[in-house]
């Protein structure tokens, strides 16, 4: 039986979630748009924290469960966290589009 450490919802997710907490270096396999991947994580992941799945451009929208959870500050690497220092949340402003 294999045990996933992160989870997509959406196969159009750029970012996956911890199951529980990740050490840097780590390969994290999980199920995406049909099939399995493999990423080593750059980063430390905190249980709940997102990690990316996928090259992401500065400025590009970030998909989470299928929505948009903000736009990238800048260049995001595969297996990166995502969090405050390199996401700015769209969600409730004005100027801001989803």
């Amino acid at each position: 039986m294999n045990i996933y450490q992160a989870v997509t919802m959406n196969e159009n997710d750029k970012v996956a979630v911890a199951l529980k907490n990740i050490e840097k270096n780590s390969t994290v396999e999980l199920m995406h748009k049909n099939g399995k991947i493999k990423v080593v994580l750059l980063d430390d992941i905190d249980f709940g924290h997102k990690f990316s799945i996928v090259p992401i451009k500065k400025g590009e929208k970030i998909l989470k469960y299928g929505e948009v959870i903000g736009a990238a500050t800048r260049d995001i690497g595969v297996g990166e966290h995502v969090h405050v220092h390199n996401l700015e949340g769209t969600r409730g402003r004005g100027d801001q589009v989803g």
